[in-house]
């Protein structure tokens, strides 16, 4: 498997190298849900209870994928900065402590997960009718914890390595399986929810299998399992992950959080159907969320290598290239829905009143996506460069000191009603993104020319 070099090399050829695989691969990872939702919205005579169902189930999924990132993306710019300052050593113990409280923690959640999973739902928001559809999807879900968070938390250790190209194959082999056997399970076999749920699970498997290989067999750096005599060596790395990782496995578990007071205020403003829009809506969100999440994640190792071996004008040149990148596609993209937004609901729900009210929301929610891209910038920057307290920081910004508040506010104190619940994304990424922004600009341009002199 070709080897991108981050030394050497133009800093434009090395991150659409890296970028390109990985928005594949994020591509092609959307169809793990987005599929099962095409799907599930198609059975016949429940698909739009079901959809909304499936729906009530993200949170857990997002709690899921947030401890992943905790792992992943707390591990891999600390592994790409060792390596760029040739500490080997160093950056081998922080592959094998990420992979070690990775496994760690997916076997907890699992338990969790299957203990708690009906009071988890009802939480949520879940109705009587709901909940029929929403439990076995999630309890079968659960099962596939082990391999989705492996899969998801040790790719960012092959593009870190350089391996991009096999970073996206990890991902294309479970999400072409998940595509066979949805139809599969769902229809052919007539399985319904349950089949969606059962083909997840089989898919993370398969890709899980090829990650664990690859880093195991193929790749420069080994993967394992720490020994019991390194336990107290590796604490230090722990710590280091875990408090880098945290603004990633904020901005996951907030959106969770988020998707929480979304639901329960929509249930009692607008009733199931608009459960099911905002579910369309955070379908569309993590399609078009994709691109821009392989160019900010495609430029991170980049300049997490750099930053660790002292070369600050390639840093600045992978930070400009990828705002460019970022701003132009987020402005494309807002163009697309404000102008044809039924093509992307077409793609979830045929469903005619449910399409009705979906349009004038999705519009509503993506007012300002320009905005996000800031957000972006200014966090991949925090993460890449071992910033902590700023990620951190600006990770809770947004979504729980502005969104969560607004959520409640707009729709009760406002009186807008479920509009307002999709008026409170805008007007975060508007504040939040600015905000993330102009802090980046103000300490990390000071700091790179004090590196070059």
């Amino acid at each position: 498997m070709k080897q991108i070099d981050f030394e050497n090399g133009t800093i434009t050829q090395n991150i659409f190298m890296a970028a390109i695989p990985m928005l594949v691969a994020q591509v092609l990872s959307l169809l793990y849900n987005i599929v099962d939702r095409i799907y599930i919205a198609r059975i016949p005579g429940v698909g739009t209870t079901a959809l909304g169902a499936v729906g009530l189930c993200f949170p857990v999924i997002m709690i899921i994928t947030a401890f992943s990132n905790l792992f992943g993306s707390g591990g891999a710019p600390l592994f790409s900065i060792e390596r760029g300052r040739g500490n080997l050593e160093n950056a081998g113990r922080i592959l094998n402590t990420s992979f070690s409280m990775l496994a760690l923690a997916s076997i907890v959640l699992t338990l969790a997960g299957l203990i708690f999973a009906r009071p988890i739902l009802t939480l949520f928001g879940a109705s009587a009718d709901a909940l029929t559809y929403a439990y076995p999807y999630l309890m079968i879900y659960l099962l596939g914890t082990f391999p989705s968070m492996i899969s998801t938390g040790m790719n960012p250790f092959i593009n870190a390595q350089g391996y991009a190209t096999t970073g996206m194959l990890s991902v294309a082999l479970g999400a072409v399986a998940n595509l066979i056997l949805d139809p599969v399970f769902i229809f052919v076999m007539g399985l319904g929810i349950r089949g969606a749920a059962i083909a997840t699970i089989l898919s993370q498997f398969l890709s899980a299998s090829f990650v664990l290989f690859f880093l195991h067999f193929r790749a420069e750096f080994k993967i394992r399992l720490l020994r019991r005599t390194e336990l107290a060596a590796c604490i230090r790395y722990a710590k280091n992950i875990v408090s880098l990782g945290t603004a990633s496995f904020i901005m996951q578990l907030t959106n969770s959080l988020v998707s929480i007071c979304c639901n329960n205020v929509l249930a009692d403003t607008g009733g199931d159907l608009y459960v099911s829009v905002m579910t369309i809506i955070s379908s569309v969100r993590q399609m078009v969320d994709t691109p821009i999440f392989a160019i900010t994640e495609g430029s991170s190792p980049i300049i997490s290598y750099n930053y660790g071996a002292r070369r600050p004008d390639r840093v600045r040149k992978a930070g400009i290239t990828m705002g460019i990148l970022a701003l132009a596609y987020t402005a494309i993209m807002w163009c697309v829905i404000s102008l044809f937004p039924l093509p992307l609901i077409s793609i979830f729900s045929s469903d005619a009143s449910l399409t009705a009210d979906a349009i004038p929301a999705l519009k509503l929610y993506f007012a300002a996506f320009i905005f996000q891209a800031l957000q972006y910038i200014g966090q991949t920057f925090f993460k890449s460069l071992n910033k902590k307290k700023q990620a951190i920081f600006f990770s809770l910004l947004r979504k729980v000191i502005i969104v969560v508040p607004l959520t409640y506010l707009f729709p009760y104190a406002f009186g807008m009603g479920a509009n307002g619940v999709f008026m409170a994304e805008p007007v975060s990424n508007v504040i939040g993104g600015t905000l993330c922004f102009v802090i980046m600009l103000l300490t990390i341009l000071p700091e790179l020319k004090q590196m070059e002199r």
